[in-house]
């Protein structure tokens, strides 16, 4: 042993006596304090799993029975479902559903959007309180928070329905390839309705009619450029929005798919200049159910189809009435104008349940339709100055006013008659023909064609169908005398026409020897009657109850649709009939004098100058119809031969719901 060590006078074995025993209290100490945390944090753990499990349960049982919190249904199955789990909800236990969907943000993650109308998924929030634990009263000490005898417990849980039933209905355009002449003529049918000039070429045209475009992905798209959250589409829909803002969007997501669409995003470039700043809904033109799975949006819809709905979207909310020349000789002065009176809806998404139980209640229906549009023409009558025609006219018109003119004569009792209208005066026939105007207006509106869901079976996916009713648009048919036809069109109302004079067979005061002495101020109109051209009527299908049409095997959302034509064929040929069968109005007499009882014996010669009249009208008439059915309204959407609708229907892929988050 060294020096120094024995100088100390160390000795280790009797000074460590005792340290052992220590290090065994403190270690039970240690091991008494941890498996108090334990069993402690153990107590809060498995209440958060039993409050977990409770809002699970909840959740499943919700969505599985088809909860709705506007209906209430959803609070009441999840207060069911946690009362059968020993959760009975009161003071410390609280039990909550929120309805909604889910959403796929920018970053790809899905969550929850609170949404009252939908019930896709439910989210659960449970609560409860429980005795605060160890560990945490006295962390609240150290912190100096003070020491609070109870803790508050929170579980959430999302469920979701898997796949359910999806059904879409489909307004189809008949266009499927465009030449230069229909080129042209879009440009300026599209470039009326803006109020612009137009000039896509035939390339344009066709790459919008051969492109496609998902609406998931536009959508999303439209989201995200008015930075609102990706997948509240009901929000994106009801969005008020400039022309020019979905045109673009349009283009971006085509843009997206590569270089094979760039004939497409052309046309809609060169819309996009014309386009104004004019703001429209996409709900007006898209619809999806209320409540509806926002995956119905997954479907692709034709790029043409779409540019024309906004077209006429926008010409709605414009109140710009479109001027369409077209060059008949000798007949038309001016041209055709065109007023959407609605656009059309190009799409409907929705559960096929929910507008089986209410087919035609807005926000349960699965519902399309055409446009509504207005057509009128201004018939100048220069045809009439045609002096083969004048002459035909004078050989029927001559011979009624040299009968008046006997007649007259013979009534006026002779000289005595003859000397009194020197001093007094005495009325004379004034026969005017056309005395108005040489213009027809011819009005026709169209009204929708529309489609709606009735029924469905999804007994198997290998035997589903879809059964909707389609029915054919009523068409009116006023063609007169219209004083305006520009404010005629500037509004939605009904387009109100007059007769149009042909024969007025007046009275005038004269005097004189000869009766030449005559005021014009003095002439009454149709005092001795006469004759005018007016039809006013409506033509509908001649089927009043068309048969539901009953969709075999329609594939699925996304896929293309199956397409059926219901023939209509009967409207046009009403329609051509009503316009080349005019029929001309006697007026009654408005005088009371003897002149009135004298015309009965012109009747004959009345009635050759009104088969005569009618005869060449109907001729002249007859001329815009194909025009107008073939062309202008071809461009618009609208068959009048028939209606065609196409159908998806989703059955779903059934089983349980599901826990998402």
């Amino acid at each position: 042993m060294s020096p120094q060590l024995r100088g100390m006078h160390f000795k280790a074995p009797q000074q460590q006596r005792g340290a052992i025993g220590l290090m065994a209290a403190l270690t039970l100490g240690m091991v008494l304090l941890f498996m108090l945390l334990v069993i402690d944090s153990g107590r809060l753990y498995f209440e958060q799993r039993k409050l977990q499990r409770v809002a699970d349960m909840a959740a499943l049982e919700a969505v599985t029975r088809g909860g709705s919190c506007s209906a209430g249904t959803a609070t009441t199955y999840v207060n069911a479902s946690a009362t059968r789990n020993n959760f009975t909800p009161g003071g410390t236990q609280k039990i909550s559903p929120t309805c909604g969907t889910l959403v796929t943000g920018t970053d790809n993650l899905r969550t929850f959007k609170a949404d009252a109308n939908q019930s896709s998924a439910i989210r659960v929030i449970a609560t409860t309180t429980v005795h605060t634990s160890v560990a945490g009263g006295l962390w609240n000490l150290l912190t100096k928070q003070g020491i609070d005898l109870d803790t508050q417990l929170t579980a959430s849980a999302v469920a979701a329905s898997p796949k359910g039933l999806l059904a879409q209905l489909t307004i189809k355009n008949t266009i499927i390839t465009v030449t230069s002449s229909q080129s042209a003529l879009l440009n300026i049918v599209w470039g009326g309705l803006l109020g612009g000039t137009l000039n896509i070429g035939v390339g344009g045209y066709q790459g919008l009619v051969d492109s496609q475009i998902n609406l998931l992905s536009y959508l999303d798209q439209l989201a995200v450029d008015l930075k609102l959250n990706a997948g509240g589409y009901n929000d994106v829909l009801n969005t008020n929005l400039q022309l020019t803002k979905l045109i673009d969007t349009a283009i971006t997501v085509l843009t997206a798919n590569g270089t094979t669409t760039s004939i497409a995003v052309d046309g809609l470039t060169k819309l996009k200049l014309i386009a104004g700043s004019t703001q429209v809904k996409l709900a007006d033109i898209l619809k999806l159910q209320t409540g509806a799975l926002n995956s119905g949006l997954d479907a692709n819809i034709n790029i043409f189809q779409l540019a024309e709905a906004f077209v006429q979207l926008a010409n709605k909310n414009n109140g710009i009435s479109a001027s369409i020349p077209v060059n008949i000789p000798n007949l038309i002065n001016g041209g055709v104008k065109i007023k959407i009176i609605e656009p059309p809806q190009l799409s409907a998404i929705g559960d096929p349940a929910k507008a089986k139980a209410n087919p035609t209640l807005p926000g349960s229906q699965i519902y399309v339709r055409t446009a509504q549009v207005r057509v009128g023409a201004s018939l100048s009558l220069p045809v009439l100055d045609n002096p083969l025609i004048n002459g035909a006219l004078d050989q029927l018109v001559g011979p009624l006013s040299d009968t008046l003119t006997n007649l007259l004569s013979l009534n006026l009792a002779g000289t005595l008659k003859s000397v009194l209208c020197l001093v007094f005066s005495c009325e004379q026939t004034s026969l005017r023909i056309f005395s108005d105007s040489k213009t027809i207006s011819a009005v026709i509106e169209i009204g929708s064609a529309d489609s709606h869901v009735t029924d469905y079976s999804c007994s198997s996916t290998s035997a589903k169908s879809l059964t909707a009713q389609t029915n054919a648009s009523l068409i009116k048919v006023k063609v007169g005398s219209v004083a305006d036809m520009d404010s005629a069109f500037s509004s939605t109302a009904d387009v109100k026409v007059n007769p149009l004079t042909i024969v007025d067979i007046g009275a005038i005061t004269c005097t004189g020897l000869v009766l030449k002495n005559c005021d014009p101020k003095t002439r009454k109109p149709f005092y001795g009657g006469g004759i005018g051209l007016k039809i006013d009527t409506t033509i509908g299908s001649l089927t009043t109850n068309p048969a539901p049409h009953i969709y075999l095997q329609p594939p699925d959302v996304k896929l293309q649709p199956l397409y059926f034509p219901q023939k209509t064929e009967q409207l046009v040929g009403s329609l051509k009939s009503t316009l080349a069968g005019i029929q001309i109005q006697a007026y009654k007499p408005t005088g009371s004098s003897v002149l009135g009882d004298l015309l009965v014996g012109v009747g004959d010669i009345l009635n050759g100058l009104t088969t005569a009249l009618g005869n060449l009208l109907s001729s002249l008439l007859s001329q815009i119809v194909d025009p107008i059915l073939d062309n202008i309204l071809k461009f618009l959407g609208i068959d009048l031969n028939k209606v065609e609708v196409g159908a998806n229907l989703t059955c779903g892929q059934g089983g349980r719901a599901q826990l998402v988050l």
